[in-house]
């Protein structure tokens, strides 16, 4: 409506400005008791109108563009709905926990070298035979808890395998139905949460099956020296016969 007002102004500016045109050398005449009309005055009058109300619909165009420019920017800055963040943090604090309790010879620097050193490194193979069973044994119970230690850690991976799957689809729905720059960025940071927790994971289950594997070599290294050493042991010549006296019987 708002169009073809404006249209029929500028034909009837155009018709008036002509006719002015025409009228110009006219003079002026008086009309209804006196009011002078002038043609060329009234012409202007009607092309001042409609430059004022094409300034207007200017001005009218110009803020709707602002105010679509003021949505979009607040859709851009508007923060992602979903978070997945509190329970792959939980996530990662079970696996740390299967981590913390590895049994006998935990994941502490200090504390591989110094039980490391003892039990494979620098073991006394002087020691006397029941010594030398206790340690084999003592080093058997060390790979039989990596072991299960190595199989605990792997089944909290799996657990989490669900967790992970839940994630992923909430942030993929998420993402899709995202109405700016700030939301899309955020679904997609969080997807590389996802999979740093995913990769935590493997490097926990990679880690302790590699401990379990490692003490099992060290306890079969062990193993082996020990045994070339009761081995030297059992066929080392010895003192032979020794006649001593003997009595039979009491008086």
């Amino acid at each position: 409506m708002k169009s073809s007002f404006r249209r029929a102004l500028v034909a009837g500016a155009a018709i008036l400005s002509l006719t002015a045109t025409a009228l110009v050398s006219a003079p002026a005449y008086a009309q209804f008791g006196g009011i002078v009309y002038d043609p060329s005055n009234y012409a202007q009058n009607v092309l001042t109108a409609a430059r004022t109300l094409e300034q207007i619909n200017n001005q009218i165009r110009q803020l709707r563009n602002q105010a679509t420019s003021l949505i979009n920017e607040a859709r851009n800055l508007a923060s992602l709905p979903t978070s997945v963040l509190a329970p792959l943090q939980q996530q990662i604090q079970q696996t740390q926990q299967l981590l913390g309790q590895a049994q006998r010879m935990a994941y502490n620097v200090q504390q591989i070298q110094s039980e490391f050193s003892r039990q494979y490194k620098a073991m006394d193979l002087t020691a006397p035979q029941a010594a030398m069973v206790q340690g084999a044994e003592s080093r058997w119970q060390n790979s039989v808890a990596a072991f299960e230690d190595a199989l605990k850690v792997q089944a909290g991976a799996v657990a989490n395998i669900e967790g992970t799957r839940s994630a992923v689809t909430d942030l993929v729905t998420a993402s899709q139905s995202a109405t700016g720059a700030l939301q899309a960025a955020q679904a997609g940071n969080q997807l590389l949460a996802v999979q740093s927790q995913q990769l935590a994971d493997l490097i926990a289950s990679v880690t302790s099956l590699g401990r379990a594997q490692t003490l099992d070599a060290a306890s079969s290294a062990a193993a082996k020296a020990q045994a070339r050493e009761q081995l030297r042991r059992f066929l080392a010549p010895g003192r032979g016969y020794v006649a001593t006296t003997v009595q039979m019987f009491r008086n």
